[in-house]
């Protein structure tokens, strides 16, 4: 049976798993689901995820809910040509990586990306704007930090999942419409290669941050 991925694509959690689908080359069926498009929170989806969020996939009848927990599903699974680690040291490097976006790096951008992206109703107190993307800079700065020791990818010399979490949250930061102040060489030219990356470019566009 096809692997079905539910989820908005105006998710960039969705957008893990359909670019890592893409660099695996594994066909798949999508459905929408996800506010506003169309509400997870109804007995059919919370019976596949009682959280109500994005993404859901269906291999089978095995599902599997939690971005991070479906890329590594995929590349153990069906990528072991391409994404799959085998080196235990490797693998952890890509495991704290994935770790890092979804723990440290995507929080402080929550309220910036709500006002500014995302126009939810109460999210237009300046201040707080201010202090979510300031938060979100030190973030950043961090990741400047560790790509400017020059490995080439986030996790070492070739390109993984963590690529695709990382790649990601960095075309974010820089579509968020505000005044980029900060000053990231190695950040921008990490994100111009992983872009040009073909599995990647239809979930790096300029509609989608």
């Amino acid at each position: 049976m096809t692997l079905r991925v539910l989820g908005r694509v105006t998710s960039i959690n969705v957008r893990k798993v359909l670019w890592a689908l893409g660099e695996i080359g594994l066909a798949y069926e999508r459905e929408d689901w996800g506010l506003p498009v169309r509400d997870p929170n109804v007995p059919e989806y919370l019976a596949l995820n009682p959280n109500g969020q994005v993404p859901v996939i269906l291999d089978g009848d095995f599902v599997l809910w939690e971005s991070n927990a479906i890329l590594l599903y995929l590349a153990e699974l069906y990528g072991q040509e391409t994404l799959w680690i085998a080196a235990p040291h490797m693998r952890a490097r890509v495991y704290q990586w994935l770790g890092w976006q979804a723990t440290e790096l995507n929080p402080p951008w929550g309220y910036a990306v709500n006002a500014l992206v995302r126009h939810t109703p109460g999210y237009d107190d300046q201040a707080k704007i201010a202090d979510s993307i300031a938060k979100w800079g030190i973030k950043m700065q961090l990741l400047e930090a560790h790509l400017a020791q020059g490995e080439g990818f986030v996790a070492g010399p070739a390109f993984t999942l963590a690529d695709i979490a990382i790649g990601l949250s960095v075309h974010r930061w820089f579509l968020t419409p505000f005044d980029k102040t900060i000053v990231l060489p190695a950040v921008t030219e990490y994100y111009e290669r992983v872009r040009e990356r073909k599995a990647g470019k239809a979930w790096m566009g300029a509609g989608t941050p």
